[in-house]
């Protein structure tokens, strides 16, 4: 389990990081979502251990991470701006990483790089972006990692290969349950693999929640009554709502089954529950048009 509690870090008087807390359970895939300056890229060094906080915990396992080379030999850390060894190649590159981590499997580098089919000769540095990103998941992932922290690490990669990005992830958590921390502006991606969420806002961490516990409680509804009451909604918490002729719209943060009951009093001639992305869902637990959220959804 990774712990973040209660961190603090601050730049020349700029605070990056404010009372943070996260929890990533064990075997599960967590993503990290913000518009970029929130804070995401500074909390990920700091769970890497390459940064240290000014005030809070961060354990793997219970064991402080800073400075810590047996968590260290058993995380794999992608980083968005790669570093490689000017004249390595991925063969050399594999070497090196052989020598480093007790975990590495030399017949997954080598099912992955046939994968892949990316030279084994020519120079890491002479790789576009995207082949670097390539390279760079092949030896973390073939050193076969407890812990896995990903810093927007499908960004240049085109959708058949971040399909098998996230198919290899994917395997690694459900066979060896692998734990993942995954940093991306992008909610749209997340949806598909994550199991929890957890949004950064101005160094804050704003909302933290299991995603189905997320979906099962938040929903749209479109509804229209043959003799509308005065208070028709009376007993839900009503996050949004509009008027499209005589059919409302709204967004509720209630139990499904109180909804249904709330609305059936009012013998509705229209009555649908729709379902929201999770693009929408966290629009209206923000307030709905908060500046911060539109930019990572948009």
């Amino acid at each position: 389990m990774i712990k973040v509690q209660n961190v603090d870090k601050s730049f020349d008087g700029f605070r990056a990081l404010q009372s943070l807390d996260l929890n990533v359970r064990k075997g599960s895939i967590y993503g990290l979502v913000g518009t970029n300056g929130a804070g995401k890229t500074t909390l990920i060094k700091h769970v890497t251990g390459i940064l240290k906080q000014d005030g809070g915990s961060i354990t793997i396992e219970d064991a402080s991470v800073y400075e810590n080379l047996e968590i260290k030999r058993r995380t794999g850390y992608i980083p968005d701006d790669l570093y490689f060894f000017a004249s390595y190649n991925l063969k050399e590159s594999a070497r090196f990483y052989r020598s480093i981590y007790p975990g590495w499997n030399e017949e997954r580098y080598a099912q992955m790089a046939k994968r892949f089919e990316l030279s084994e000769k020519r120079k890491l540095s002479k790789f576009s972006k995207g082949m670097q990103k390539q390279a760079a998941f092949i030896l973390t992932m073939s050193s076969m990692p407890d812990y896995l922290i990903l810093d927007e690490p499908i960004d240049g990669l085109d959708p058949i290969i971040r399909k098998l990005v996230w198919k290899y992830v994917v395997e690694d958590v459900a066979e060896r349950e692998m734990t993942v921390l995954v940093s991306s502006h992008n909610l749209r991606e997340m949806e598909g693999i994550c199991d929890s969420i957890g949004i950064l806002s101005k160094g804050k961490m704003m909302i933290e929640r299991d995603l189905d516990e997320l979906k099962s409680d938040i929903h749209k509804i479109q509804v229209a009554f043959r003799e509308q009451s005065q208070n028709p909604y009376e007993g839900l918490n009503v996050l949004h709502k509009e008027s499209r002729g005589t059919v409302d719209l709204l967004i509720v943060r209630n139990r499904k089954e109180i909804v249904e009951e709330v609305i059936a009093k009012n013998h509705p001639v229209i009555f649908d529950l729709l379902p929201l992305s999770l693009e929408e869902i966290f629009i209206y637990e923000l307030g709905g048009g908060d500046s911060e959220i539109e930019g990572i959804i948009f």
